[in-house]
């Protein structure tokens, strides 16, 4: 049996995939409510209200949450959003 080809990828796609490898992650505080956070990930985010609750969970039990995938250009303005909001977050590559 003849073993699959496989080629590399160009330059231009990798440089796609290495650009997507930031992480939004937001840290927990003992100041904000979740329902104010839920609301600010809602909003900032873009993601589901279900969504936002559960990293709020995860945030308050385990100290951080990964809130978002992709490219630091997505994430940057979404994280300053949010440093406006009073949250603590970074962009973890």
């Amino acid at each position: 049996m003849e073993s699959p080809k496989i080629s590399p990828l160009p330059q231009d796609d990798a440089a796609v995939l290495e650009d997507s490898g930031c992480s939004l992650v937001l840290h927990n505080d003992d100041i904000h409510t979740f329902d104010y956070v839920i609301k600010a990930l809602v909003d900032i985010c873009r993601i589901t209200y279900a969504q936002a609750e559960q990293c709020t969970i995860l945030v308050h039990c385990h100290g951080k949450c990964t809130i978002k995938h992709g490219s630091y250009d997505d994430l940057l303005p979404m994280h300053t959003a949010l440093i406006d909001k009073q949250l603590t977050s970074e962009i973890v590559r």
